[in-house]
């Protein structure tokens, strides 16, 4: 019973792990779209939102249509700087 469980848990863990970053959403009401961007008011702030041609689309949207966008999160580049680096730096 124990090994199963272990199983489980270990398959559970497995699982989220190859889902991939967080999906969010954001609804609203387009200001603007183009083929590489769309604009959507959320409140008072304006969210542009890259899109490709992979991205699907449900219709043919156009501004004034209220939307509901899922997205992700991914980094495009990261710049390391060394901790170790900045630490020696503020000793001197």
């Amino acid at each position: 019973m124990r090994a199963l469980l272990v199983a489980t848990g270990l398959l559970a863990l497995s699982t989220a792990a190859l889902a991939g970053p967080n999906q969010y959403q954001v609804t609203g009401p387009v200001l603007d779209v183009s083929p590489d961007k769309i604009t959507v008011q959320k409140g008072k702030d304006k969210w542009e939102i890259g899109r490709t041609a992979a991205t699907k689309v449900s219709g043919d949207v156009k501004a004034g249509d209220k939307v509901t966008i899922m997205y992700t999160m991914t980094a495009d580049s990261i710049e390391v700087k060394s901790a170790t680096a900045a630490k020696t730096s503020k000793k001197k």
